[in-house]
């Protein structure tokens, strides 16, 4: 590693008309060598940090070349005996196998092909000729991260991880080999507290960037559409440009009220448990909200589950008489006004024992949904896990957004149906805005 750093060090410093020598003068063999050689062809901010650190955390836009970079830099190590056992963790076994090893930049596909290791898919295995082993794990499986040891790591897109803080907590306990354990993080931003902390960690080395970095590599199309359609948006800014954002100052709910209350299971006897359903208003554009929730034994509320899809109606009345189903809810909560029997209808069409309710929305998006982000302000709401989309949805929403917040409609339908109860229909509509 040193050496590659002394090198990368001398070829920054070497001046270009060299390096255009240098290239012109080679041999066509030394001209096939160079241009499959990383530390050539990779972008300085693609090279290993310099510095005392342990983790270097690629917070990037897609299509910066944050997979290439991590298999360029994992294969360094490994070919060079830097570090002999790598944990390589991935959101599920598929984008295991698809991204970090299959992929077009993964590890059977990039650098001199005498230096990639072999893949052993049934025992989630990767190997390279000198005897150094990389053994992929997946988020879906945090448990499996329990025992086995390493020396170095690589994290991709943790921003999708679904048992985040399990999967971390077993993998940094596990990375307890060697002189100086290092990892590295490759993941789009999402505005996670996770995230924020990780970035702002005095041993973290932090590279950010654009995905237009890498403009030479990706379709002019392809580029054409992303500024068209996410110029100047928050989601360009965090998908395109890599930004780390903060919570939308406009929206109702803050990230800090749903992480100080979060719990990994539900302790409690639930004594109301509902499915909350809001439809997407055309069967190819938004997204159906369906969100399970229920109020303790203890007086708390509990989100315990988030199925929201995108689909025609038949796919989403199935996803919610399946929730209904499956968590053995009482009713299910739906929105009479908006087109109310054309949802109870295609539920019935599906399913015709199944307990529905409804609600009557009088008032505005945010007016409505205010007295339950209230609930959350006092604590008084648990996620029973993680539901990223929901979490993102009720923290960057605002009112006037264009965008339905379909997965934040479904929470408000559920919660104010089990916090307000029969008073939906009577005196409180006005107060809570339903």
């Amino acid at each position: 590693m040193i050496a590659l750093l002394d090198w990368q060090k001398r070829w920054t410093a070497t001046p270009a008309k060299i390096k255009r020598q240098a290239l012109e003068g080679a041999t066509e063999h030394d001209f096939n060598f160079i241009s499959r050689e990383w530390w050539l062809n990779a972008r300085a901010s693609q090279w290993l940090p310099q510095g005392d650190w342990a983790v270097w955390l690629i917070l990037t836009g897609r299509g910066w070349g944050k997979t290439r970079t991590a298999v360029e830099t994992v294969n360094v190590w490994a070919n060079t005996g830097t570090y002999g056992r790598f944990h390589l963790i991935a959101p599920t076994a598929g984008d295991a196998r698809d991204v970090m090893v299959e992929g077009n930049s993964g590890f059977l596909n990039v650098g001199r092909a005498d230096e990639r290791p072999t893949y052993e898919p049934s025992k989630r295995r990767l190997t390279w000729a000198n005897g150094a082993v990389g053994t992929l794990f997946s988020a879906e499986e945090p448990d499996r991260l329990r025992g086995p040891q390493c020396d170095c790591w690589w994290a991709d897109e943790v921003r999708s991880w679904a048992n985040l803080q399990e999967t971390w907590d077993n993998l940094q306990l596990g990375a307890r080999l060697g002189d100086q354990v290092r990892g590295i993080v490759t993941t789009t931003p999402r505005p996670l507290l996770f995230l924020r902390e990780l970035s702002e960690r005095a041993d973290v080395a932090l590279t950010r960037g654009s995905t237009f970095e890498n403009k030479k590599n990706l379709s002019p199309s392809f580029l054409e559409a992303l500024e068209d359609r996410y110029s100047g948006t928050r989601l360009g800014r965090q998908e395109v440009e890599g930004d780390l954002l903060a919570d939308n100052p406009g929206a109702l709910w803050r990230r800090e009220w749903i992480e100080e209350n979060r719990v990994i299971g539900c302790d409690v006897d639930l004594v109301a448990l509902y499915v909350g359903l809001d439809p997407s208003a055309t069967s190819g554009g938004d997204e159906a909200g369906v969100v399970v929730a229920g109020r303790g034994d203890d007086g708390r509320y509990y989100v315990i589950g988030d199925h929201s899809l995108q689909g025609p109606p038949h796919e989403w009345a199935k996803a919610a008489l399946t929730a209904y189903y499956t968590h053995g809810a009482d009713k299910i909560i739906y929105e009479r006004n908006q087109g109310g029997e054309m949802v109870k209808l295609t539920l019935r069409t599906v399913d015709h024992a199944a307990h529905l309710d409804d609600v009557w929305a009088s008032r505005g998006k945010a007016t409505r949904a205010q007295p339950i982000a209230a609930l959350y302000e006092q604590g008084r709401v648990s996620h029973v896990g993680r539901f990223d989309k929901l979490e993102d949805e009720l923290c960057q929403w605002a009112d006037g957004d264009s965008v339905s917040p379909n997965r934040l409609d479904a929470l408000v339908w559920v919660l104010s149906k089990l916090h307000f109860g029969s008073r939906l229909l009577s005196s409180s509509r006005e107060a809570v805005g339903i």
